[in-house]
């Protein structure tokens, strides 16, 4: 986004006006944006703004939240660059896993008893966004255990914001691509033999290979491949077949049966509105579009 050059029509002199980016007037700013709009901004539900951890800890977390796969997520705004935000983060995160009980009573007081008792503990996120970061800043999120996202913001005219994700780090949850293939492979060829776990495979290296900063999370009922936000969801085998759901508006697409489906509305695992049908390695070419389109949506 630093490159970023953003313009507006101006249909009636048949010119282009570029709209300047620019920071917040205050650090407050960017905070009440992203915590009105937090679900759409960054998929994140929220939960309590300057939440504080107690007289002995003395801190305040700008904000709480539970992500999409529902994993605890302290989200820290700095106005400009600041050094000291990654470590204020972790700071934070430490105390959140100290204090699980607290949160879950959060989780359920806002939201409901079933997220409060789904709240995957082997993720916590933080989420650190702020004018801009160092060099060493991203090198910084590469060597700590946590997971880690760091997002560039930009405000641009008096309508606009612009957010660009500079680093992702999934920590503890992060896998060789090797091991995510044996793993994915295994669960694969235990429930529906050799071609299921080739399938499976492919999949695998479709979504985690479309660019940097894939991060996977692994739920007892599908797998979340996630950039900032959840861009799809890989179900377990079914007899003859895999289930991938995107973040693809359905209206966008010309559904075929037997292949794509609009599941709005309907229940299921995992997150996203189009349901994607795979059956062959065949299905797997055929789907790159789709994984590509909600990739970029995400």
């Amino acid at each position: 986004m630093s490159g970023l050059k953003l313009f507006r029509t101006d249909t009636t002199n048949s010119g282009m006006t570029e709209v300047a980016p620019r920071l917040a007037e205050a650090e407050a700013d960017v905070q009440g944006l992203v915590e009105a709009h937090m679900e759409t901004l960054l998929g994140v539900r929220f939960l309590a703004s300057e939440y504080s951890t107690g007289p002995v800890h003395g801190g305040r977390i700008d904000s709480l939240g539970l992500d999409e796969n529902g994993s605890p997520v302290i989200v820290e705004y700095k106005r400009g660059v600041d050094a000291g935000v990654i470590n204020q983060g972790l700071f934070y995160l430490a105390w959140l896993m100290d204090h699980r009980a607290e949160f879950e009573r959060l989780v359920c007081d806002r939201l409901e008893v079933t997220a409060a008792s789904q709240v995957l503990w082997s993720g916590p996120r933080l989420i650190c966004i702020a004018g801009d970061f160092t060099r060493y800043d991203v090198h910084a999120v590469s060597e700590h255990r946590r997971s880690i996202d760091l997002v560039r913001y930009r405000l641009f005219g008096s309508d606009l914001l612009g957010l660009e994700t500079v680093a992702s780090v999934s920590g503890g949850m992060q896998v060789s691509r090797r091991s995510r293939r044996r793993a994915v492979a295994r669960v694969a060829a235990d429930d529906q033999g050799a071609s299921m776990a080739q399938l499976a495979r492919a999949v695998d290296d479709a979504l985690c290979g479309l660019g940097d900063g894939v991060n996977r999370v692994e739920r007892k009922t599908y797998r979340a491949y996630q950039r900032l936000r959840n861009f799809a969801c890989l179900c377990p085998p079914q007899r003859s077949k895999l289930l991938v759901y995107l973040k693809v508006d359905p209206k966008d697409v010309d559904l075929v049966p037997g292949f794509t489906r609009d599941v709005s509305g309907l229940g299921h695992h995992g997150t996203g509105d189009l349901e994607v049908q795979l059956r062959t390695p065949r299905d797997v070419e055929r789907a790159q579009e789709l994984f590509r389109a909600s990739y970029a949506a995400a």
